[in-house]
């Protein structure tokens, strides 16, 4: 297992609940807003799988559950024995995702393996490729990841970051005819970690994501904003 960080406790990553985040090393995306980039590269020496269980295990008193991010998650093969793991401890399971691999997303669902997933959307479908950061974005497997997670019955998320020079109002309002319906979706302004994988992005004003909202909440009456005073 690809593991390069563990946080070893949160109030932020899981809803509601006190967390522990595992950054899974590698990702089939190249975001250009992305503030894990060393995540991304691979440019840690993996922690040892059996350590951070261990840790846990000494902790899963204290914690209610595990953030299982990275990079993509998905990437990892086995990721589902690593989850039931986890999930033998007692601990509740939030996946983030990209949506990118709907079958092995649908595995762990079956399995029962993930009680809470929050999946990234990044821009509308004609500027998703350029804002991954790939040569061509593969939609279909994001719809169907987007379907399968709003009839999972699961606890869930859609999220977007904003960037500026990337997104616009026109954008926001092609993301909701395509993401339509009650599912909580957040719109978060990019934040510059210092360890970004493009240079010179910037976030936008807060006018422009309230005006943002306000285009999405048409077809997405639970939308709202995160990490905005």
């Amino acid at each position: 297992m690809n593991i390069q960080g563990l946080q070893k406790t949160t109030l932020l990553d899981y809803p509601g609940k006190v967390a522990a985040t595992i950054f899974f090393g590698g990702c089939n995306f190249r975001c250009p807003f992305c503030h894990n980039a060393l995540v991304v590269y691979e440019e840690e020496q993996p922690l040892d799988e059996n350590e951070v269980l261990v840790f846990l295990d000494k902790r899963k008193k204290i914690l209610d559950g595990v953030c299982i991010t990275g990079g993509e998650p998905l990437l990892q093969q086995e990721l589902p024995s690593f989850l039931q793991k986890i999930k033998n401890l007692g601990l509740l399971v939030k996946l983030d995702t990209n949506g990118s691999f709907p079958d092995r997303l649908q595995n762990l669902i079956e399995q029962q393996l993930v009680d809470y997933v929050a999946m990234d959307i990044k821009n509308a479908p004609s500027r998703y490729a350029e804002t991954a950061g790939v040569k061509a974005a593969p939609l279909s497997d994001i719809t169907r990841s987007a379907e399968l997670i709003r009839s999972s019955g699961l606890a869930h998320e859609f999220r977007t970051t904003v960037v500026r020079e990337l997104h616009s109002a026109k954008d926001f309002s092609a993301i909701a005819d395509w993401l339509a319906g009650d599912s909580p979706y957040f719109l978060q302004p990019f934040a510059d970690s210092g360890n970004l994988i493009r240079e010179g992005l910037h976030a936008p004003t807060d006018e422009q994501m309230r005006g943002y909202l306000a285009i999405v909440r048409d077809k997405l009456p639970n939308a709202a904003i995160r990490g905005m005073e």
